[in-house]
């Protein structure tokens, strides 16, 4: 018999299953993501399962959500963003400045028109003037030049000279993404860069244990559209696997609950993700899936993505009260798990004055060489000091200031975590979960209560008791969740744009108990009467229930519920679209937008027929080294014409999009 083995690495907990031919459970392991070192968490996981069939494994797969939590909370690898034939306002509208400072942005000459001619001439001495300076301060490139959709020819002339002068990846725009939109063009670009180190780092990871362990199956990734790539292919395109533990979340929970018409929700450490599907197919967003604040041109599973997970931190707002997310940290009550000692330091802060350096330790969280090249000299003090442990912010700031300014900046870079109180913490006060060190949440939630009241003169709980903030805590979890799934339904029902208010207005409505308002209330309010709301993940079943008690909706928290990525990483199959434009720009002349550039034809037929020729020799080409094993094409046409009383009908433009998909080619031969 062959297996299956699915894995999923996500900010806190690393999954790992395997299901046999009939895709049934057969084992499952849950351990700590070890973000330093990657393959401890995974070889754990891995180790947890059954050793004797893992020499049966006919497929791996892999999904992540490192790649999404990076983009929620704008941090990732330094890059360099080389933009040809930009303006400042195309540079504003770009959100670049915001996702990178303004160090790492080189705007150059060059760029073309919408019909694919040159503008201006590719200022080649600059960009090698830039390329040289930023080699070694970065670990990837990113390239996006005006109108490379239609002329890609300066973006890979830079590519070339980035492949000679650096030798680093380099990735383009229009290789990314198929559609006009110059600036947000550019962000997925740059995130795409951004991400290469990690996705490597974890593909490296998977591949070096599946060595170890003799596993010589073809591996997978999950893609954001729930579709799966080879590893080669992930890591060219590392923005492809933005939302692969979401999208492998909702193949999971179709798959696990048996439902064809479901809400999802997937809760995890750092985000909670929402996605409505019918007849068991989510639809999908070409126009780009928004991942926190970012909207990166990438073809994903259309959902929601917030900050919101067991692992975010739970502040103060002047306006708001509290506030959870959008930032993670590591809850007190693993801390204390796993480092007992800091129990006595939350002894010590419960009997002193509150500050805001309270319940807040600094640990390392990941390891990225370019990063740490490049520290100060306090910096690499500081680094040096964590490899012992974590570090008291409270302590340092009072004993070793220059220490707290180097953990600030180190938490900054993301190379290190912050603890702090959260929803985790505050499941673990109530009873609710109870898989880490309960003491020590009980101590958060006292020493946060005091901060609270003393600082901001918020809350009137009971002096030394946790329950009560922790009650509070909880309950805003639950309007947050109720929020985003009634913002959800408001998408799916074509409400676009910014429904967060409306949403939140809803969906008080919907829970406010019967008797808690005058009986002659004009309102009667459903939500989801003929879907269910199937909720997986880790912190799950410690919110969901209530959740969905407030909102009077039916929930189903399915069998192996909490490891439901990993076991949506086996249903999926290749899938590559290529999308060609044709255009006139003139009467009699159809041009066709290709890879090396435009090409005009005489006729409108001839230059669909290219197109098509074009897209589905690309498009196999790319499923086939993507891992797909005989892919099928098949195509689609979206026309633009325009019919009036003179001219008749006029074309004005066609996209040809050719998909070719096929199941992952897999180890099966000495099984049959």
């Amino acid at each position: 018999m062959a297996y299956f083995l699915g894995i999923d690495t996500g900010g806190t907990f690393t999954d790992a299953v395997l299901l046999d031919e009939r895709r049934q459970v057969v084992a499952s392991a849950k351990r700590l993501t070890t973000r330093l070192d990657l393959s401890v968490g995974i070889g754990q996981s891995l180790a947890a399962l059954p050793q004797q069939l893992l020499a049966e494994v006919a497929m791996v797969s892999l999904s992540s959500t490192l790649t999404t939590n990076s983009a929620v909370e704008g941090k990732g690898s330094p890059v360099c963003v080389l933009l040809i034939g930009y303006d400042a306002q195309q540079l504003k509208a770009s959100g670049l400045p915001e996702l990178l400072g303004p160090e790492g942005i080189v705007m150059l000459a060059g760029g073309h028109d919408a019909g694919g001619r040159e503008l201006a001439a590719l200022d080649e001495g600059a960009a090698r003037q830039a390329i040289l300076a930023y080699r070694e301060r970065v670990s990837a490139f990113a390239i996006s030049a005006s109108f490379s959709v239609r002329n890609p020819c300066h973006e890979l002339r830079v590519q070339e000279l980035v492949n000679s002068l650096a030798g680093k990846p380099v990735s383009c725009g229009h290789e990314l993404a198929s559609s006009l939109g110059a600036p947000r063009r550019a962000l997925t670009a740059a995130l795409n860069a951004r991400m290469i180190a990690q996705v490597s780092q974890l593909i490296d990871s998977v591949q070096g244990l599946l060595a170890r362990l003799d596993i010589q199956a073809p591996l997978m990734i999950v893609k954001g559209d729930g579709s799966l790539v080879n590893a080669g292919s992930a890591m060219l395109r590392p923005i492809s696997t933005v939302l692969s533990g979401p999208a492998a979340s909702v193949n999971g929970a179709c798959a696990l609950s048996g439902y064809r018409d479901l809400i999802v929700a997937d809760m995890g450490g750092t985000t909670t993700d929402i996605a409505v599907v019918r007849n068991g197919r989510p639809e999908l967003s070409f126009d780009g899936a928004r991942v926190g604040d970012w909207r990166p041109m990438v073809e994903a599973i259309r959902l929601y993505s917030i900050g919101l997970g067991g692992d975010s931190e739970v502040s103060f707002d002047n306006g708001l009260g509290i506030v959870i997310g959008p930032r993670r940290v590591v809850p007190l009550s693993l801390l204390a798990s796993q480092y007992p000692a800091v129990l006595a330091a939350l002894e010590r802060q419960l009997q002193s004055r509150p500050c805001s350096s309270h319940n807040r330790f600094a640990l390392r969280l990941q390891h990225d060489e370019v990063l740490l090249r490049h520290l100060s000299a306090d910096q690499q003090a500081a680094w040096e000091r964590l490899q012992a442990g974590p570090v008291d912010i409270e302590q340092a700031a009072m004993d070793e200031r220059w220490l707290a300014r180097a953990l600030a900046h180190l938490e900054r870079k993301g190379l290190v975590i912050y603890s702090g109180f959260t929803p985790t913490d505050a499941a673990h006060v109530l009873g609710l979960s109870r898989h880490w060190n309960t003491q020590a949440a009980s101590l958060a939630a006292r020493i946060w209560a005091r901060r609270m009241r003393r600082q901001y003169g918020f809350g009137s709980w009971p002096e030394g008791d946790a329950e009560a903030p922790a009650r509070d805590v909880l309950q805003r979890v639950i309007r947050v969740i109720c929020a985003k799934l009634v913002e959800a339904g408001l998408h799916d029902a074509g409400q676009d744009g910014d429904v967060g208010r409306l949403a939140r207005l809803l969906s008080e409505l919907i829970m406010t108990p019967q008797g808690g308002r005058d009986a002659r209330s004009v309102f009667s309010m459903h939500f989801a009467d003929d879907l269910p709301v199937v909720a997986v993940g880790g912190p799950a079943s410690s919110f969901y229930p209530m959740a969905a008690e407030a909102l009077g909706v039916r929930l189903c928290l399915p069998p192996h519920g909490e490891v439901a990525n990993a076991v949506g990483t086996l249903f999926g199959e290749v899938v590559q679209r290529v999308h060609i434009t044709v255009l006139q720009p003139m009467f009699g002349v159809f041009r066709v937008f290709t890879r090396h550039g435009p090409v005009d034809h005489a006729s409108l037929e001839a230059a669909l027929a290219l197109a098509r020729a074009l897209a589905a020799e690309e498009a196999e080409q790319m499923a086939r080294q993507a891992g797909a094993d005989s892919p099928r094409i098949e195509y689609q046409l979206e026309e633009n014409r325009v019919r009036n009383d003179i001219d008749g009908e006029i074309f004005f433009e066609a996209r040809v999009t050719a998909l070719a998909s096929g199941m992952p080619a897999l180890r099966l031969a000495e099984f049959a």
